[in-house]
């Protein structure tokens, strides 16, 4: 039996999906949110296999506060899921500096934050995992959600390197990319009117807005699934390092790959005649 931790469990959402899925296989949950009361009634039907805490992620006394009452609960986490964020759109120029700092603070410090909680417990047990939940705006940027792409940019960074640096002690790690899911991720767009300052970028941001309002309800995700191809990938014998869900952001990651790769390719004589004169190839950080 295993004992999962995972953050952002608002109703209708991905946490809440893991938290079913994990408890149909008979392991325990460790369910947060910021407001934890929306979840009393799913909580009780499930007795003392499920510990629902309330969690600002972004708080890091909080962060430390929650993994220790689920270690002390549950005696180890053996499964985080990183699931907490959350998108706002507006241009690169000018988005305000308060958001894109706030969204940061949100999508990847505190990420970072409740990994950093986890990993002593999973150090000392020699296992565990960790799945951090990114987007397929961290494998292509998405026009209009600048910043909100590079912050999961960074998250499949982060994840990477992890991965590589915890592997060795026991512990896997996953990246995992949704694109379009029926959630209440879309809901809010309604409620937000375009605030962008400047003028030549506001045609592009109401139409990314009607986009959104006009597909919420009809993303062709479902989130239940979802979980379970997560699942299913973590069982494998050789567990894939990144997972893309969803057909139709399986295609835009992979067309957007292959074209980065067209683009290098094309310039190869440019990149190679940057080095010295007869100097054989070597490794660089970049």
């Amino acid at each position: 039996m295993r004992t999962w931790f995972i953050t952002g469990g608002t109703p209708g959402g991905f946490g809440m999906a893991y938290a079913d899925a994990a408890l149909e296989y008979g392991d325990r949950v460790v369910l947060t949110a910021r407001r934890p009361e929306e979840l009393a009634d799913w909580a009780r039907t499930h007795g003392d296999r499920v510990l629902v805490l309330p969690l600002d992620v972004t708080d890091p006394v909080q962060v430390q506060q929650a993994v220790r009452a689920a270690e002390e609960r549950f005696g180890g986490i053996d499964v985080l899921v990183n699931n907490a964020g959350r998108g706002w759109y507006g241009s690169i120029e000018g988005m305000a500096d308060t958001d894109v700092r706030r969204m940061f603070e949100l999508n990847f410090f505190a990420v970072l934050s409740v990994v950093r909680a986890v990993l002593p417990g999973m150090r000392a047990r020699g296992s565990g995992w960790i799945v951090n939940m990114s987007s397929v705006a961290g494998l292509r940027g998405i026009v209009g959600f600048g910043y909100y792409s590079a912050t999961k940019f960074a998250i499949e960074a982060v994840t990477e390197v992890l991965r590589a640096e915890v592997a060795p002690l026991g512990i896997s790690v996953l990246a995992v990319e949704p694109g379009a899911f029926r959630t209440r991720a879309y809901a809010g767009f309604a409620d937000e009117p375009v605030a962008e300052p400047v003028a030549a970028y506001r045609p592009m941001l109401e139409d990314v807005r009607a986009a959104m309002i006009e597909q919420d309800g009809r993303q062709p995700g479902d989130p239940e699934r979802g979980v379970r191809a997560v699942i299913a990938a973590m069982a494998q014998d050789e567990p894939p390092h990144r997972l893309v869900l969803g057909g139709s952001g399986f295609d835009a990651v992979i067309a957007t790959l292959e074209a980065t790769l067209n683009d290098l390719r094309a310039n190869e004589p440019l990149s190679r005649g940057a080095d010295f004169p007869g100097r054989a190839a070597g490794r660089s950080a970049g």
